[in-house]
């Protein structure tokens, strides 16, 4: 038996639950969802009719077999619907057909909505109790999202949609199938019951939210954005959109490390927020500092599940640093852990080990006396633990080095520091301020020069295949060894999509392209993208995967890792090694087309997700390819040294 074979089932049953538990609840007033017994259910909005399984573009134009649509979904579940409103949907749509755009990422980022009356709203509230509005937003590269009505802001016809729903409904969720956070002002207008962020969830997106709707699966996804009143209250906000050059002035302080820093009253919803149908308990049991070559900290917290439903909760640990000489954010995430399902009354414990560079912060400006390190400075730390960035209660403070002394965690080398001055912020105790941007000191020619390794000589072909490496044979270095330099320099050549050397339709092939190259046994390598299911141009059919918010939006790293083994497996039947993916760019704006492939505003949990799914690749012996990427159209921020854990 193929120990690779794709097991269709579980590889469905895996998706459907990380797209469930990515799901975000902002909002429930008076137990809206989930549906009840005896519910009948009005479905709003043209979204129900064509759900977006996900973006465009390489991170999400995965060709995959149908999915169901919402209804379908519920019907499944043996949820009554009011058929008469859906058939209203389905002629209107029919003649007002899915636009999809004139050509590579042209589709816009939503479909026109169709006009309500309140004869239409007003017999549907005769006939259900419930009224589920759904709002569609697509997103990909080459284009941003706009602050226009349609896009960031909502169209005309869905503001008037919200207007009679929540006029002449008592209940009334709004869900959300959208690939980037949108404006949510209209919450505090309109003041629907029930809000639930759902994302692009892949190809099973549609029924996981249907089991979420259902108390199926009771939400346990938590924001991995924060969610700002106004768009101009990010902090990237003057700096995003620049045509002639793009400026990090923002530095670190990104999403809540910069909210909660200096912006707390701009905060709609923070960053790790997430409601769930029942309610928990989270308290820390022990706390422990290990002093040593490598110091760490042991913190364990009990959740209790204290309302009536089973659920899972998230426990989130920040830490708050002193400000010292370098400034630091008045949180860090520096780490997480999600239970079990647990049953009403039901406690689990959660063990957390904290390694002390998990909480350095990075001089690059040498202010410590220590240039290009990652340090601790001297003063308190103060640990926070509880189910959001804004509810966590201050749990344990120490002090290190008695107040005196910054420690060094690990001394590393100037590299690629801007050559433009300007201006980038700074906390410190006094507030937030602005600083000039250390500029580069480092000849980085002249550092790669120096540090060249021996060249080896060349000992002509010994025999030696590559298959023999790989079957531990022969040493990868005399296996090297025998390639002449002209030879080896073409296995770093690609050839680019749909070369007909590797998997028809895939993004490309690289390694032994060239004849010199297969006669040393080194074969053609396929990658393709991507970070949301194998993406075919000759319009071969793959498994369509929840995006990158969504999966971070679970804070799943055990599911995440499961999911993506299902992907593994699947590569290994299409003959794909590479994925172009996981994208780990920072969600430095909402407006970025590209965030609904990537991650979380946070690099831990950008970082942390991105291993898992690397993790479940390798199980198949694949792997993906870390994108870190820099765009003038999609204006993203790679997740660089001054944010990421090393």
């Amino acid at each position: 038996m193929n120990r690779f074979a794709v097991d269709y089932e579980k590889y469905s049953q895996a998706a459907r639950q990380l797209a469930a538990e990515g799901a975000v609840l902002l909002r429930n007033e008076n137990s809206a969802l989930p549906v009840r017994a005896g519910d009948t259910i009005s479905l709003f909005g043209r979204t129900q009719c064509r759900w977006y399984k996900s973006g465009t573009g390489s991170g999400g134009m995965v060709n995959t077999t149908a999915s169901p649509e919402l209804a379908g979904a519920l019907r499944s579940l043996g949820i009554t619907l009011d058929e008469t409103l859906i058939g209203i949907y389905d002629a209107w749509v029919a003649e007002h057909p899915f636009y999809k755009g004139e050509g590579w990422g042209q589709e816009p980022w939503s479909q026109p909505e169709m006009p309500l009356t309140d004869d239409i709203v007003s017999a549907a509230a005769k006939r259900s109790t419930l009224a589920v509005v759904t709002i569609g937003r697509t997103a990909g590269e080459d284009q941003d999202n706009k602050i226009e009505k349609g896009s960031y802001l909502l169209s005309d016809e869905e503001d008037d949609m919200l207007s009679r729903v929540t006029a002449l409904f008592d209940r009334v969720a709004v869900v959300l199938n959208v690939g980037n956070i949108i404006d949510m002002r209209w919450v505090g207008q309109y003041k629907p019951q029930a809000v639930l962020y759902v994302w692009h969830g892949g190809q099973e997106g549609a029924s996981a939210t249907a089991d979420v709707l259902t108390g199926r699966v009771n939400p346990c996804g938590k924001l991995s954005d924060t969610i700002a009143y106004e768009i101009a209250d990010y902090p990237s906000a003057d700096n995003f959109g620049e045509d002639a050059a793009d400026i990090y002035a923002e530095d670190i302080y990104v999403g809540y490390r910069y909210f909660e820093s200096a912006a707390k009253d701009k905060v709609m919803y923070p960053f790790g927020f997430g409601l769930s149908y029942t309610e928990f308990d989270v308290k820390i049991t022990n706390f422990e500092m290990l002093s040593g070559k490598n110091d760490e900290f042991h913190i364990s917290a009990t959740v209790q599940n204290t309302g009536n439903l089973p659920g899972k909760e998230v426990v989130q640990i920040y830490c708050e640093a002193p400000q010292g000489k370098l400034g630091k954010p008045a949180r860090v995430l520096c780490a997480y852990g999600k239970t079990k399902l647990l049953a009403p009354g039901a406690v689990q414990r959660i063990d957390f080990t904290i390694p002390a560079r998990r909480i350095a912060s990075y001089d690059d400006s040498g202010v410590t006396g220590h240039k290009s390190a990652w340090v601790l400075e001297p003063g308190v730390y103060t640990f926070y633990v509880g189910s959001s960035v804004r509810d966590g209660a201050e749990g344990v403070r120490f002090a290190f080095a008695d107040g005196e002394e910054t420690i060094i965690v690990k001394q590393l080398s100037e590299a690629l520091a801007p050559v433009t001055p300007f201006e980038r912020l700074k906390n410190s105790e006094s507030g937030m301020t602005r600083e000039s941007t250390p500029l580069r000191t480092a000849d980085m020619a002249k550092h790669i020069k120096d540090n060249l390794p021996e060249a080896r000589e060349c000992t002509g072909n010994k025999g030696i295949l590559f298959a023999d490496v790989y079957d531990g044979f022969a040493d990868i270095d005399a296996f090297i060894d025998q390639i002449p330099d002209e030879v080896l320099a073409c296995i770093v050549r690609g050839e680019g999509m749909s070369s007909p050397k590797v998997t028809h339709g895939s993004a490309g092939g690289f390694g032994g392209l060239t004849d010199a190259l297969k006669e040393f046994g080194i074969p053609p390598a396929c990658c393709t993208d991507g970070p949301s299911g194998l993406r075919f141009d000759t319009g071969g059919i793959a498994f369509s995967l929840p995006n990158g918010t969504c999966i971070a939006c679970s804070w799943n790293e055990e599911l995440t890792e499961e999911l993506f083994a299902h992907l593994g497996a699947e590569m290994r039947r299409d003959r794909v090694d590479l994925i172009l993916g996981p994208g780990v760019n920072i969600h430095r704006h909402p407006l970025c087309g590209r965030n609904f492939e990537y991650f979380s505003e946070d690099p831990f949990l950008t970082g942390s997700l991105a291993a898992a799914e690397l993790r479940g690749l390798a199980r198949s012996k694949v792997s993906g390819t870390v994108k870190a990427l820099y765009g003038k159209q999609s204006r993203e921020t790679p997740l660089y040294a001054r944010f990421c854990d090393f």
